[in-house]
């Protein structure tokens, strides 16, 4: 079993680093300075951060998970379950999120629809990217030990880009009032903080 193990280390580590993403839309980063009192965007904000909180919760559940199969060093059919079932519950996870923001409208800031629309974009291509490695994760040969480290290592070296590609729309759609907004919000907060807790394996 020692073959699967480096690699799964590699694969948990590529995708606490995708925890970074989710991070970027609950407003963890921001701080409360700067509100000016706006309505109409704190109940965007509100909108969106109740709307993320339990999406965030499946996203960290499935690194949990992801995590575990690596420190219990389990047999390949166990982590290509677990990590397929891991990758459909981030990509399903991430198309909710991007249908939040849809819903929610433009946020009443400048170039507001841009960013929304640009974020919704991102997150679509997010999901998508998740359920591709989910495809992959379940085409990987589970008989042949080698064959499925090899495998493994192909789908962390996708992850890992991924977990480095574009969450800059997320971040831009975050910025200055918007995030000042969902700082506010207990949802986001309650969000940002479970998961800043939680990816303790990115290094």
């Amino acid at each position: 079993m020692e073959g699967t193990n480096p690699v799964n280390k590699k694969l948990t580590a590529a995708l606490s680093g995708g925890a970074v993403l989710i991070l970027a839309l609950t407003g963890c980063s921001s701080s409360d300075g700067g509100d000016k009192g706006n309505d109409k965007l704190d109940a965007w904000a509100k909108q969106v951060c109740d709307a993320v909180k339990p999406q965030a919760q499946k996203i960290r559940a499935a690194n949990a998970a992801i995590q575990k199969e690596t420190s219990d060093n389990s047999p390949p059919a166990q982590v290509q379950k677990t990590d397929a079932q891991a990758f459909q519950d981030m990509s399903d996870a991430y198309r909710a999120i991007g249908a939040a923001v849809r819903n929610a409208g433009a946020p009443d800031v400048e170039n507001g629809k841009k960013k929304q629309q640009d974020a919704v974009e991102e997150l679509t291509q997010l999901s998508s990217s998740y359920a591709s490695l989910q495809k992959q994760v379940d085409a990987l040969n589970t008989k042949d030990q080698a064959k499925f480290a090899e495998g493994l290592k192909d789908v962390a070296t996708e992850l890992d880009k991924l977990s480095k590609s574009g969450n800059d729309a997320l971040k831009n759609l975050e910025e200055g009032e918007v995030g000042a907004a969902m700082a506010k919000q207990a949802s986001c907060r309650n969000t940002s903080s479970a998961a800043t807790a939680s990816p303790a394996v990115s290094g």
